[in-house]
């Protein structure tokens, strides 16, 4: 199980190896995603709280990148964390995610990317649920649910 310190050793020292890379210009991105999912996937942006269609979502299933459909978090270790975007606890394995320090507004967080393809998904905090206290908080035009 991942740590508050796991996630700050691979932001530090460099990230686990993914199982594949998958690697395209933005153009072609651009032409597979939707805008919403190209601009917050690929340039990293941000969705409005509340409004992703998978917030409340609470089918099981697993949770899958945008972009090259790596799987990322499964349904069994999402939770309601009342921040207005979907919450996990977990990664589904280690070297699925992407760690990398954010300074941007002003502030100091950890960025989450998918590991193989480096998809925006959001950021990971510290303060969720035992037993892992991770709140690693994506955006739903980050990922796809599929049900199982």
């Amino acid at each position: 199980m991942l740590t508050w310190k796991n996630v700050i050793d691979f932001a530090v020292n460099g990230n686990p190896e993914p199982e594949r890379r998958v690697e395209k210009p933005n153009d072609e991105w651009r032409e597979l995603l939707t805008p919403a999912q190209f601009r917050i996937a690929r340039l990293k942006g941000t969705e409005a709280a509340h409004s992703g269609a998978l917030c409340s979502a609470h089918e099981a299933g697993k949770y899958g990148c945008v972009c090259c459909g790596t799987l990322l978090f499964d349904s069994t270790i999402k939770f309601e964390s009342s921040s207005g975007w979907p919450s996990f606890t977990q990664p589904i394995q280690e070297n699925a995610i992407k760690y990398e320090k954010d300074t941007a507004f002003g502030m100091v967080r950890v960025e989450v990317m998918c590991n193989t393809c480096d998809a925006h998904l959001g950021h990971v905090f510290p303060d969720g649920p035992e037993p892992s206290g991770l709140r690693y908080c994506v955006n739903s035009e980050s990922i796809t649910l599929e049900k199982a």
